[in-house]
């Protein structure tokens, strides 16, 4: 019987005739059924029984883990920094349409008690029900970073790192992620405070040189915030942070594939470095995605968007108005990868960094059944969140139904 309410959060009981990565294997598509339960993908399946519930055809799609934005302000109008629970769940909503079911909203460099009030409310929104993508946690951006090196982030907001405040917003919520400058004062302790309460460390918005890098890395920094873009670059003689990053095995590197922050070649110079366990896609995108261009704002500051770019008044580039699943597209494009190779880029190599892809980044029994279905042409048809259906594209009300005909 087909079903009358697709967009409502239903719960599936099985997709069906899906193309998927097999298990945690990169290079591996199988064809067939997978059954969920309890939230939780229960294993490849042949048939269900006449009263399974829900199932959710695949035919002609592709199914991927759901995709994972380690790094995004916000979108719809809608920004982290807000610090209400609408903009969350706006931003949860809008992330679903593009096949994200999990992130870690991202705060800007501002004064303490902003950051912490978005904090706080991250806290009571992870607490509740979300719309669409769900919450693993907030990512500082800042404010302990370079003053030689802000980006977009207000300058006047930068400052040294301080052990009282960050120990201030850990107890306020869920922080998973810092992104500081590993060579200013002070940082080396907080690194080592972070580190101490499980708390990811990035580099990012750095002056550092490459040998300070290198030292970061050994102390315990595992990640690289928009990689290429506000740190120093790679020069034969100075290799700096990019030279470092590029070099080092450990190191996550995280990328805006949006072919406006990063040329398509050295997306693909980083793609052969890197490799698809050590890369990930973030979108870093800001309140003005998914609104038409014009006038937007990002920590106080005007914004305007034109032609796929957000820049400042003085040009200096301001986040972005991507999509994960245009990322992965623009990606596949600058690099030549296959999807069956590019794929953990989205999902099980974000999740590697975040230390949760024991439960995220795949479609292996026992994981959550977070999920995205694309089309042909990886446009996303349906997002799955935890089992439930929170995203179906209009005109695909067809492909649930509460049998496996």
């Amino acid at each position: 019987m087909q079903m009358t309410r697709p967009h409502a959060q239903i719960s599936l009981s099985t997709i069906t005739n899906a193309r998927y990565p097999l298990g945690q294997e990169s290079q591996a598509f199988v064809f067939g059924w997978l059954a969920f339960a309890s939230g939780r993908i229960a294993g490849p399946q042949t048939a269900v029984s006449q009263d399974a519930g829900p199932l959710l055809n695949a035919s002609g799609c592709t199914v991927l883990p759901g995709f994972i934005d380690l790094h995004i302000h916000g979108s719809m109008g809608h920004d982290t920094m807000d610090a209400t629970p609408e903009s969350l769940a706006a931003i949860s909503r809008f992330l679903a349409r593009h096949g994200v079911t999990s992130f870690t909203p991202t705060t800007m460099t501002a004064p303490h008690p902003p950051t912490l009030a978005a904090v706080e409310n991250v806290a009571a929104a992870q607490a509740q029900p979300l719309p669409g993508a769900a919450i693993l946690g907030v990512h500082l951006e800042g404010p302990y970073i370079s003053p030689h090196f802000p980006g977009a982030q207000v300058k006047e907001n930068i400052r040294p790192a301080n052990l009282a405040e960050f120990a201030q917003l850990l107890a306020a919520g869920p922080v998973k992620l810092i992104t500081l400058a590993p060579e200013e004062s002070g940082a080396g302790a907080l690194i080592d405070a972070a580190l101490a309460t499980g708390v990811g460390v990035i580099i990012g918005h750095s002056a550092a040189t490459y040998e300070q890098a290198v030292a970061a890395f050994n102390r315990g920094v595992s990640q690289a915030t928009h990689t290429f873009n506000a740190m120093t670059g790679l020069h034969h003689r100075k290799p700096g942070v990019v030279g470092a990053v590029l070099t080092d095995e450990r190191i996550f590197a995280q990328l805006i594939a949006d072919t406006i922050h990063v040329h398509p070649a050295a997306m693909a110079v980083l793609a052969r470095c890197k490799g698809p366990d050590r890369l990930l896609l973030i979108t870093d995108a800001i309140r003005a995605t998914g609104l038409p261009d014009g006038e937007s704002e990002l920590g106080g500051q005007p914004v305007f968007v034109q032609d796929g770019a957000c820049r400042l008044a003085d040009g200096t580039l301001a986040g972005s108005i991507l999509t994960m699943d245009a990322a992965l597209r623009h990606f596949l494009g600058a690099t030549g990868w296959s999807l069956e190779k590019a794929w953990p880029v989205t999902s099980r190599t974000p999740a590697a960094a975040l230390g949760m892809d024991d439960e995220y980044g795949s479609l292996a029994s026992g994981y959550r059944a977070d999920l995205v279905m694309l089309d042909a042409g990886l446009n996303v048809v349906a997002t799955v969140v935890g089992g439930r259906l929170v995203y179906l594209r209009d005109g695909e009300e067809w492909r649930v139904t509460n049998d496996g005909d």
